[in-house]
């Protein structure tokens, strides 16, 4: 009961650990942090020429980045990041570009983080994880797949326990994202046999819920 309890906090947490400009926010953004929401370039060219902070924080810890990031503003970031911005800058919550583009299931986007210089490995969110691990516990499967071409560590164990092999299987709910997930993490070399704190590794734990196709893939 507990432990059921406890995923279920964890699940709810991490909906909610990022935290996208608000329409407050957003009446309040000037400069740079306001023409990334809007994602012009133009104007954007002509306040890093003048001078503009380009990782100028706002009161959540969010840079230009972080704004264009959210809007999914390709153009804007390319336009940041040519400029000097710090793509692996993490906002108060600890996440980077890369992350918030994950979790967005944004490939292109992620694609271009990585591009731009945002690093694969880096430790994000609360959990200490990485954008692959918040990949694999949404099913975001595409995602999952650039950032292992990427380089991202397949088996980097979050503040939980977890692997991103762990969080698909944990916070998964068996269904055919997560069965994609399952399989290019397991394709890529990550290490099936790694336990949660408890000793039980996912193949229980996918036995343990009835993901009959993970099962099958974990054996």
């Amino acid at each position: 009961m507990f432990r059921s309890l406890f995923v279920l906090l964890v699940l709810t947490s991490t909906a909610v650990a990022q935290t996208a400009p608000s329409a407050f926010d957003i009446a309040s953004y000037t400069g740079l942090h306001l023409a990334s929401h809007e994602g012009q370039v133009a104007e954007i060219d002509r306040l890093i020429a003048q001078g503009a902070d380009l990782n100028a924080r706002d009161h959540r810890g969010r840079t230009p980045a972080h704004v264009a990031a959210f809007a999914s503003h390709d153009k804007a970031l390319i336009a940041l990041a040519e400029g000097g911005a710090d793509l692996n800058a993490l906002e108060n919550s600890a996440y980077d570009v890369l992350t918030i583009a994950a979790v967005a299931d944004d490939v292109e986007l992620v694609s271009l983080a990585m591009e731009l210089g945002n690093a694969a490995d880096l430790i994000t969110s609360i959990y200490d994880g990485t954008a692959l691990i918040a990949a694999a516990h949404l099913g975001h499967y595409d995602v999952v797949a650039r950032l292992v071409d990427g380089g991202a560590p397949l088996d980097h164990v979050n503040n939980l326990g977890w692997t991103a092999l762990m969080e698909a299987v944990i916070l998964g709910d068996g269904g055919s994202d997560h069965v994609k997930t399952v399989q290019i993490l397991v394709d890529a070399g990550a290490n099936k046999s790694t336990p949660d704190r408890d000793g039980v590794t996912p193949l229980q734990h996918a036995k343990s819920r009835g993901y009959a196709e993970i099962v099958s893939i974990l054996k």
